[in-house]
């Protein structure tokens, strides 16, 4: 299948003329080391020149498969035709004003868009920010205004920015949380559902879940629970069928909220518009960023209406949140997800992804796990026959796919996880180039 939103100008194939990083790469890391501070780390050191549809070409004219989308953020691929022809439009027009002094209809028309796209077909209304970890935190507070209620109930392996608060509703360590603290309180977390670790079914592990919460916590206390549904860094851990019903359901029951972190997972990347689409859950709250606004910073919080009128106004906003610019980008993203039929080419990207990851688990008993949904899929390394996990192997493999021209990222709370997020626009040819590439790796470092 050729690109899915049609005829990007680079051509689309892996091409290495230098080495892994180039000289041109390395000139330009010697002044990145002189000038940007050493607390921002680098995954691949090429500085990109040029990327569209499956791939990045550096300034040494290397052509890289991406399988990251600059972490699940350019799906509709980059610079995609309706996308760069909104931004322009826009940035002739204006760039600034802020929404919060004088208004602009694309702001509202994101707004009407997540009404219509995100779960449930009640009255909605949202609010714009600039980054995931924004809306997150913004979540947080317009559910306990709406439930007068100060605690947040978070879960194993979860990832939810990088701000205090966010840090706080994080489970990992290093390099997210370590030395930041202290931290924002009324935090407790809860076990998540993890079925290659746990081998609990979804209602098995929502009834553990809910226990720690009402036992630690005590739902009179909570204000929301926040999950992602299918988690990111944290290892693209799918929970068991029925895990999140269930908890959606015991905090309905309960008058707490349900926050659904769609941050990661959102957007047709899963084969649905959103992970909770899969089992029809419906949360009171959701969060969106990364893949709604085709590389441009936007987030949003979207929500019941009556919910996301409880707070006061003034009590939301931000000068830059829900930029002109970035709107309109997100609704040219939008715009070539449904011309495209994105969520089905999710769902064939799934397909093809999950097949080749099936044959490296027949190969390489290391593979202890595959999951994932759509164009988000994942392999968990372990010692073979066990759950220990194998992050050294993890890193070799990642390292020879950098070296042969295939972006691959890892996660995981052991860095042991492959996490593949190809943007939806690469073709099945690159696809199956770059799994052949992967499946080298795991032959070389065997």
């Amino acid at each position: 299948m050729s690109a899915a939103t049609g005829g990007p100008a680079l051509p689309q194939e892996r091409r290495l003329v230098t080495e892994i990083p180039g000289p041109a790469s390395q000139a330009r890391l010697e002044q990145k080391k002189a000038h940007v501070a050493d607390g921002v780390g680098t995954v691949l050191p090429v500085f990109v020149t040029a990327a569209g549809g499956g791939v990045l070409v550096d300034v040494d004219g290397n052509s890289l498969i991406d399988l990251g989308s600059g972490i699940a953020v350019t799906t509709v691929g980059n610079a995609a035709p309706e996308v760069t022809r909104r931004v322009h439009e826009q940035v002739d027009a204006f760039t600034h004003t802020c929404f919060m002094v004088t208004p602009y209809d694309g702001y509202v028309e994101v707004c009407a868009t997540l009404a219509e796209l995100t779960p449930g077909d009640h009255a909605k209304k949202s609010a714009l920010f600039n980054s995931g970890a924004e809306a997150v935190e913004n979540a947080v507070k317009i559910a306990r205004v709406a439930t007068g209620r100060d605690a947040v109930g978070v879960f194993d392996h979860g990832y939810h920015g990088r701000t205090n608060l966010t840090m706080a509703m994080t489970s990992k360590n290093m390099p997210y949380k370590h030395g930041f603290g202290p931290f924002a309180g009324e935090v407790y977390r809860a076990p998540m559902s993890y079925p290659f670790r746990d081998g609990l079914s979804g209602a098995e592990a929502a009834a553990r879940a809910v226990d720690v919460l009402d036992k630690q916590v005590g739902a009179d206390n909570l204000a929301c629970v926040v999950v992602e549904p299918i988690q990111g860094e944290g290892g693209f851990v799918v929970p068991a069928d029925g895990f999140l019903p269930a908890v959606a359901e015991w905090c309905r029951e309960r008058g707490v909220l349900f926050v659904a972190d769609e941050i990661q997972s959102g957007f047709c990347r899963t084969g649905d518009w959103f992970a909770c689409d899969h089992e029809g859950v419906v949360p009171d709250l959701v969060t969106t960023a990364k893949g709604m606004a085709g590389g441009l910073p936007l987030a949003g919080v979207t929500g019941r209406a009556d919910l996301m009128d409880s707070v006061h106004v003034g009590g939301l906003g931000g000068t830059y949140g829900g930029n002109p610019v970035a709107c309109a980008a997100a609704l040219g993203a939008i715009e070539e997800m449904r011309t495209h039929d994105l969520v089905s080419r999710a769902a064939a990207i799934g397909d093809l992804i999950g097949r080749r990851l099936a044959e490296l688990r027949e190969r390489h008993p290391v593979v202890g796990d595959v999951r994932g949904r759509g164009a988000m899929q994942a392999i968990e390394l372990t010692a073979p026959g066990t759950i220990e996990p194998d992050a050294a192997r993890a890193a070799a493999v990642s390292a020879y796919c950098h070296r042969q021209g295939v972006v691959t990222l890892t996660c995981g709370t052991w860095g042991n996880v492959f996490r593949f997020l190809p943007p939806l626009a690469i073709s099945d040819a690159l696809l199956e180039e770059a799994f052949d590439v992967v499946a080298e790796a795991f032959d070389a470092t065997a």
